[in-house]
């Protein structure tokens, strides 16, 4: 007979911890990338993670359900606890006097988009819902999770799930919006605020021209 992924991950078989990765590592970090909209996070996220998972495998019930719920259940937490050290750690550096600016340009090319524009105005306006709406969105509409699982993973009611997801789609609607017209507002200012190509100002241009057709006439003469 063979043994489940569920008996060989609580029995703490290492071969066991090694498929779970390969099967879910993926879908975890996705769903990290979702909640703090930084890859760099989302990858410390993947290995708190799969280390907690270790940690916690004795706790796996007995059967053959995916282990995926599980896993984004963890990972829910470990971007909780991340995101409350991020704060923290973000509070002491305001105490620290500000060091004399490096320009480093690494980070800036190495920076990858998570998604489009229309999702990363989501994803901001994401931000801006309770926790527990935001939990509840992520886990249902971005990993597809059913109500019912979803609250095993966040470990309350269904009810509650539901009626967190009911209004995090409301929400969601109306700052999503807000902020994709903001964005563009912002894209139009920065347009319009753009020096010209060659160093000159539109009267700069007009001027010189001015001045090029007095000389050629003068010439002519």
């Amino acid at each position: 007979m063979e043994i489940s992924l569920r008996a060989r991950v609580r029995a703490g078989d290492p071969d066991a911890f090694g498929q779970l990765f390969d099967e879910h590592a993926s879908v975890v970090h996705r769903h990290a990338v979702r909640m703090t909209g930084d890859w760099g996070t989302a990858d410390d996220i993947v290995s708190l993670t799969f280390l907690e998972a270790w940690r916690l495998r004795e706790r796996v019930l007995p059967g053959d359900d995916s282990l995926r719920p599980w896993l984004l259940g963890i990972a829910t937490n470990v971007a909780r606890n991340t995101s409350r050290a991020a704060r923290r750690h973000q509070a002491a550096l305001v105490r620290i006097p500000p060091p004399d600016p490096v320009p480093d340009f690494a980070d800036e090319v190495t920076r990858r988009m998570a998604d489009t524009e229309e999702l990363a105005a989501t994803q901001r306006a994401l931000s801006r819902l309770r926790r527990g709406e935001r939990e509840a969105f992520t886990l249902c509409v971005w990993e597809g999770l059913d109500a019912a699982t979803a609250a095993a993973a966040l470990g309350v009611a269904v009810g509650t799930v539901r009626s967190r997801l009911s209004r995090a789609r409301k929400r969601l609607r109306r700052l999503t919006d807000l902020e994709l017209g903001q964005a563009q507002k912002q894209k139009k200012a920065e347009e319009t605020q753009r020096p010209d190509p060659v160093g000159q100002s539109p009267g700069s241009r007009r001027q010189a021209a001015r001045s090029t057709s007095e000389s050629t006439q003068e010439k002519t003469r």
